[in-house]
């Protein structure tokens, strides 16, 4: 993995780009439950209660509102079936395969911190 220190530092406008592009991804993905919930969606469509046993910890309000932010920005989608009684599925969007990689990076960086601080507090 590359370090700041091998790399020459970013002049003030690409930063400036790389920060206002960080911020629109930080405003789509915000919040603690959203990116757990697209890879939950990635493995396999499901139905909200199925998502809210997955997802531990999740109240049903904060599910709810975070699944219509997924919707409205294209990364999961909801499925109606009209049964008796009605049948919603979600499931995940292509466009939320994009996240493959930052869901990655993110796994492997929370893996180093978390052996990192394990590792300093023995």
């Amino acid at each position: 993995m590359k370090t700041l220190e091998q790399e020459a530092l970013p002049t003030k406008e690409a930063c400036a780009g790389s920060l206002k592009n960080v911020l629109d991804a930080m405003y789509v993905l915000n919040g603690k439950w959203k990116l757990a919930i697209v890879l939950c969606l990635v493995q396999s469509p499901k139905r909200f209660n199925e998502i809210q046993k997955e997802i531990k910890g999740i109240s049903p309000k904060v599910l709810s509102n975070e699944l219509k932010d997924l919707e409205m920005n294209f990364l999961i989608k909801r499925i109606v079936y009209p049964s008796s009684p009605v049948s919603i599925i979600y499931e995940s969007t292509a466009y939320s395969h994009t996240l493959k990689n930052v869901l990655e990076e993110l796994s492997t960086w929370g893996k180093n911190h978390r052996d990192k601080v394990i590792g300093k507090s023995i």
